[in-house]
């Protein structure tokens, strides 16, 4: 492998972390730039799920200490994924009983992150928002931040979210498109009164509830392994609607409290099965935080160079079809197995960032358009 070849990732989330394990493995310099002051997650979510293409990617990318840690601080596996009516009324429901006891089914998006930082955390910088980057001379690239100061590498990837700075730079017509839908995220903690709450089969995995009126609601639990310092176990509550549904404006939703938020979302579920309705008066009303679903318009290619992206820099999609994460963990999987290759054999690391892209693009973009479906099949108006 080429000594001198560095590697400059924007983003330590899913994916950016995931890309520098797997490159850190096979004794690559890198380098990641956080924008977060801390390794403390903000507003994005709280649980996340993991299939088996995610459970291969990390089996690929994570050193067998970090993957430990991921696995112990994981939500216990979970087995039933079923949908009803706002009475409560099951419509459809699927088991997974063959999950092996080693896969990790979901994880809480804190917790996953820590356990991401094993082995790396000294390649990783807190606090740092990039501003764009400049193509030098020399064939490298050049990372520059928001308030001064800058980096230099052979490849830069921006793995830093939906509102990536680096695609902005790199891809200036590219689309995000906005679909009408706002998500309030909220949790329950689990305890000895909210317990006995929950309807029994939520305690199986991910169930989504949803009325007339294109208004839904998902409900997923955490029971932690191996509980981190001052977790505790909780029940993700979400809840999905257009601002007109939900009776706001988009500048309404976005000043309110996480308090207002959390009434917001028991007025709106007012006239839901007691059982959901209990489940949101549960709830932690200082954990309530709205997001907009948004999804990416399908790119065919990215302009040939030393800058590519991984994960929803690349292709946001909507939750609806918990693959997000997933398709960012197959990108670092496959990018890091591109960049190292080509570092072995002494080939240019452009060649192997395109060799990636030609296989990120159309798979991130079907995951996409799958997500879009299942978004149209519960909201009707959605894709």
């Amino acid at each position: 492998m080429a000594s001198d070849a560095r590697v400059l990732i924007v983003g330590a989330g899913v994916g950016g972390l995931a890309l520098a394990q797997a490159l850190r493995r096979g004794g690559m310099d890198v380098t990641v730039y956080e924008q977060d002051p801390t390794a403390t997650i903000r507003n994005q979510g709280y649980r996340i799920h993991i299939d088996s293409n995610g459970n291969a990617a990390l089996r690929n990318c994570l050193s067998d200490e970090a993957l430990g840690s991921a696995r112990r601080s994981s939500g216990r596996n979970g087995d039933l994924f079923a949908a009803y009516t706002h009475h409560l009324r099951q419509v459809t429901a699927q088991t997974f009983p063959d999950v092996a006891e080693d896969d990790i089914t979901c994880v809480d998006r804190n917790a996953f992150r820590h356990a991401l930082l094993t082995g790396v955390a000294d390649a990783v910088h807190f606090g740092k928002r990039t501003a764009g980057y400049q193509l030098t001379d020399a064939g490298r690239v050049r990372v520059e931040f928001a308030a001064g100061g800058s980096d230099e590498g052979d490849v830069l990837v921006g793995a830093d979210g939906v509102g990536s700075a680096i695609r902005r730079q790199l891809l200036p017509d590219a689309t995000v498109r906005d679909l009408g839908l706002r998500c309030l995220y909220g949790r329950m903690t689990i305890t000895e009164t909210t317990e006995p709450l929950i309807p029994p089969d939520f305690h199986r995995g991910f169930s989504w509830v949803g009325d007339d009126n294109g208004c839904g609601a998902g409900f997923a639990p955490v029971r932690f392994r191996a509980r981190p310092d001052g977790a505790a176990d909780y029940l993700m509550t979400t809840l999905v609607a257009t601002p007109e549904r939900l009776g706001v404006t988009d500048a309404e939703l976005f000043s309110f409290s996480a308090e207002r938020l959390w009434k917001l979302a028991v007025d709106t579920t007012a006239s839901w099965h007691p059982a959901i309705r209990e489940l949101y008066a549960h709830a932690d009303s200082g954990t309530f935080f709205p997001i907009t679903i948004r999804a990416a318009e399908r790119l065919d290619t990215i302009p040939s160079g030393p800058v590519t992206l991984l994960g929803d820099a690349a292709h946001a999609m909507p939750p609806t079809g918990g693959a997000g994460a997933n398709t960012a963990l197959r990108d670092a999987a496959t990018l890091a197995g591109e960049l190292l290759e080509a570092a072995r054999d002494g080939k240019p690391l452009s060649e192997a960032v395109a060799a990636y892209e030609r296989v990120m693009l159309p798979r991130g973009f079907d995951a996409v358009d799958s997500s879009l479906r299942m978004a149209g099949q519960l909201f009707g108006h959605a894709g």
